[in-house]
This record gives C-alpha cells, structure tokens and sequence, in this order.
C-alpha cells in the first residue's frame, strides 16, 4: 500500500458558486481535494484527473488539502456581504469527506464551520465520518444546520470491500443517534445502493430498520451511477477482485450508461418507499433543500413536489442534460 502524502494547495476562494440546475443548492465548500476512505465508487475520484494525479488509489494516498480555508473563507463572506449578498446556505462536502481522517489534525472543516457561524450562514454537511461529533458545539449554534450521513449497507464484507478506510455502519448509525439526540436534524443517504449486493429486499429493510432505530426520520436512496471512465474503471477493478462472478452482470447493467434502466431501479425504489412508511420515514427528496434568497425552510412543503408515487427519488426526478453528469447530493 502506497503512504499516504498530505499536500497543501492554495485557494483564490473556498466557496463556490454551484450553477448546475439539478443540484439543490447555491454554494459548497470542499477543504480536501482527494479522500482518505477510498470509496470505489466516489464520482470525486476522477477530479483527481484535473490535478494531474492518477484517479487509482492515488485519489485516497495523494490528499491536498486548502491551506488558510477559514480565512480564505471570512475574506470571501466579507466581500459578498459588503454587496449584500451574502448567502444563507452552504452544502459542505458535496465531492469528499469534509471529516475524513487529516480533519482531525487540520480541522479546516471546524475553521470553516466557526467562519459561517460568524456570518450566520446555514449549513449542511455530508459525510460517512462520527468526527463530526467533535463540532457539536458549533451545529447547535448554525442557523438551519443539518448532517446527511451517507450509509447503504450493514453487510461488513460489503463495507469493507467498497469503502476500505470508512468508520463502521454501526459506528455511523451511533452518529446519527448522537446528533438526533442532539437536537441536530438527519438525514440518511442510502446511497449508492449497489444491485445485487445490496438492493435485496432483506437487505433494504434491514437498513431502513437500523436508520429507524437511531432516529432517523429522513432519508435519500439512489442506485450507484458510474459517471465517467475513470470512476467506472476503478469500480470493476475492485468489483472483479472480491465478486468476479458479478463482474459480467455489471458490465451488461453499465455498459452504455452511468445510470441502471428504470425498469431495475423503480421495483426496488418503490419497495423501499414502502418499508420506509411503515417506519414511519419520509423521502428526503419530498423536502426542498434551502438554496439561494428565496429558499424555504427545510421540511416545509415546496411549491411544486417531485411525483414519488412511483417510488422514483426526487433526485432522479428531474435527469441531468448528460447521462455521464453526476447527480447525485453528496459524495459516494
């Protein structure tokens, strides 16, 4: 296994303006470049590509990381603000884990965090990772604060194989509880869902029932999308190392698509659409996500819901312009 090497990079901005129509926010921020947890089917691996570095295991052993975000950050706030137009929502790792393991000594996340609090902006986070336990103190003092913790299976052998270097289910799902406890709202992305490992009705339920059981009354599912050639090359090199015998199901299911036909996705939608009411959970998809000037407050009805009566995710309601675009809302 190649060492993992921390390398700085400057930042102009730490911000930044998110202009795609399918994604339910204005602005994100991302303090790391590459991702220690090594997820096989993160769609943030083949950025490393811009960076001129492999989209292999580089992406999880090469980690830049935005040296002075927070006061990148506060000179950015203090700009827009100065024009009036300061925003009142960020989504905080949207591509990597903003609480990856080098958080815990670089604390950029925290420092970001601490710098939107200045300026009363309201965030959300995404992430695999309980560190985010250790800003407590900070989400209970944002405005419209909200944690999406990524999760799409109990199975250890799955886990362990698709996310090598990923806290436990267990350990996420104790998360979850802490920060329902808490006071901080939840929700859960069951994604990606990955057929025939993890899209079994036993399987399904069995997730929905943990999320349950920790307080979790919101959550987003979606079929894992292999967006671009680097992404999906790694992904069958680790799908043909531990499940050879899926490997031709896989190349049939993704061969002239990120995406899996609707005729797969909706049936297993739909059914966890039902185990999901009989927990008592909403999609989180049915909740408009605040974004820009005028967005609601999370929760409240939109004005216009997308059709879930299908059993369709919202997030998948509304395709992108390229099949290849990844739409999903936060990181694999």
């Amino acid at each position: 296994m190649n060492p993992t090497q921390y390398l700085p990079m400057r930042a102009k901005t730490i911000l930044n303006a998110v202009s795609a129509p399918n994604m339910p926010f204005d602005w994100s921020i991302n303090p790391y470049r590459g991702c220690q947890h090594g997820c096989s089917f993160c769609y943030a691996r083949s950025t490393h590509a811009y960076l001129g570095e492999a989209a292999d295991d580089t992406f999880q052993h090469r980690i830049f990381y935005k040296d002075d975000a927070p006061s990148i950050l506060r000179a950015q706030l203090q700009r827009m603000r100065a024009r009036g137009k300061l925003p009142n929502h960020v989504a905080i790792g949207t591509a990597t884990d903003p609480y990856q393991q080098l958080e815990a000594k670089a604390r950029l996340t925290r420092g970001c965090l601490e710098t939107l609090a200045e300026f009363g902006v309201g965030v959300s986070i995404t992430t695999r990772s309980p560190l985010v336990l250790r800003d407590l103190d900070l989400l209970r003092s944002l405005p419209g604060v909200s944690v999406n913790i990524s999760i799409h299976t109990l199975d250890k052998g799955i886990w362990r194989t698709f996310e090598p270097s990923t806290p436990s289910p267990r350990r996420r799902l104790e998360c979850a509880r802490t920060l329902t406890d808490a006071g901080i709202r939840v929700h859960a992305f069951a994604v990606p869902i990955l057929p025939h490992l993890t899209d079994g009705e036993a399987d399904t339920e069995a997730l929905v029932d943990a999320l349950a059981d920790a307080g979790v009354r919101h959550m987003m599912s979606s079929f894992m999308r292999l967006s671009t050639p680097e992404v999906k090359g790694w992904f069958f090199s680790v799908l043909r190392a531990s499940y050879p015998e899926l490997a031709e199901v896989y190349g049939k299911l993704y061969w002239h698509s990120a995406h899996l036909p609707a005729s797969y996705r909706k049936p297993v939608y739909a059914r966890i659409a039902a185990q999901m009411k009989r927990r008592g959970m909403s999609e989180i998809g049915a909740m408009l996500v605040p974004r820009g000037d005028a967005a609601l407050t999370l929760g409240s009805a939109p004005a216009v819901s997308p059709d879930l009566s299908a059993g369709t995710p919202a997030s998948e309601a509304a395709p992108a312009a390229s099949s290849c675009q990844p739409v999903q809302l936060a990181l694999f």
